[in-house]
């Protein structure tokens, strides 16, 4: 369900609107600061040496401006990037073409990293070390092993599955970044940035507001402002105070803490129809008809953020805030305070 509101996912007619709200420096992108400054000691060094920055390894989920770094990155190095993800090449002869292409210091952003074939991550090991490409063409008699040397470049490489990312592939990368979730102050600014570049007026109540409901991520902060804009332009005076964003996220069914219809089901799942038990990812997704990688993709890491539910070597359970927020009685508190002492998956 790419297409959910509160979906840090990028929905399919978004492309062109979020590139206009993205920040293109170092200096223009809130939070995040610790990578920030660690990444700006790292460019600032890289250009003393006038040498290609190391690869880069960026991961956390989804909305939180991973592919918005990599661009300010080759922008801070003032070189071109090239944007592909790790689905779109299928092949050795894929990457080989679009690294041969690389001039001198350039980017390569490949998105989903984690979805690369082992043939493909085979190829992209010797070319992140010592920038040669080796790799065979043809079959049988007709087989022919190419070597070729390439120009030095930087592999920038997001993911939000990092345990998925093959250890030697992982290695490989000199800098690695964990994104997390934004806090409440950082998603203001945030908030009030894209009201200036899309001319919104907005009450510091309203900022404060939408703030609360974007689930620490600027994409669902900026999801959010489009549509309370309209409901402010077409209802109220056009300004959004803090009685329209309420009013508006309602109508979207987007709760105070950000959750939406599945969220909630998710977490009912868990209290009441399963009570309280630990409960595989596999069932819990088919319970609430969802597919299961979306759940842990997209759904888990706020809930996991909001300590809402916890993974279990048994599978998930609902914490005492999940019961709490749905006003509902556990049953079993003897079992679940058994099993909150059990050491939590990867």
């Amino acid at each position: 369900m790419n297409d959910r509101l509160v979906s840090g996912q990028q929905n399919s007619d978004e492309t062109s609107s979020e590139s206009g709200l993205r920040p293109i420096s170092l200096k223009e992108y809130v939070g995040q600061d610790k990578v920030k400054e660690n990444l700006s000691i790292a460019i600032e060094a890289t250009q003393s040496r006038k040498e290609p920055l190391e690869h880069a390894l960026l991961y956390g989920p989804p909305g939180l401006g991973k592919t918005t770094l990599a661009h300010i990155i080759a922008k801070e190095m003032d070189v071109n990037i090239k944007v592909t993800s790790g689905p779109a090449i299928e092949r050795a002869g894929d990457i080989a073409a679009i690294i041969t292409k690389l001039k001198k210091g350039e980017v390569l952003f490949i998105d989903e990293i984690h979805r690369l074939s082992k043939v493909v991550e085979e190829i992209l090991y010797p070319a992140m070390e010592d920038f040669t490409l080796s790799w065979v063409m043809g079959e049988g008699l007709k087989a022919q092993n190419i070597n070729l040397n390439v120009e030095p470049f930087t592999l920038i490489g997001a993911t939000t599955r990092f345990g998925m990312v093959g250890a030697p592939l992982r290695d490989r990368f000199g800098l690695t970044y964990r994104l997390d979730f934004y806090d409440q102050t950082a998603m203001e600014l945030i908030i009030k940035r894209s009201c200036g570049i899309l001319g919104v007026v907005a009450e510091e109540s309203g900022i404060r507001e939408l703030a609360k409901r974007s689930r620490g991520t600027p994409r669902v902060a900026n999801r959010l402002l489009r549509r309370v804009r309209d409901y402010a332009e077409v209802v109220g005076n056009g300004k959004i105070t803090d009685t329209v964003a309420k009013e508006a996220l309602g109508k979207l069914e987007v709760d105070p803490l950000g959750l939406d219809d599945l969220d909630n089901r998710i977490l009912r799942a868990l209290t009441d129809k399963f009570e309280g038990n630990p409960v595989g990812l596999d069932t819990l997704a088919a319970s609430v008809t969802e597919d299961p990688d979306t759940i842990m993709d997209v759904h888990e890491p706020y809930l996991l953020q909001l300590g809402f539910i916890k993974r279990t070597p048994r599978g998930r359970i609902a914490t005492k805030r999940a019961f709490a927020h749905l006003g509902i009685q556990q049953n079993k508190p003897g079992d679940l305070n058994q099993l909150n002492l059990w050491t939590t998956e990867d």
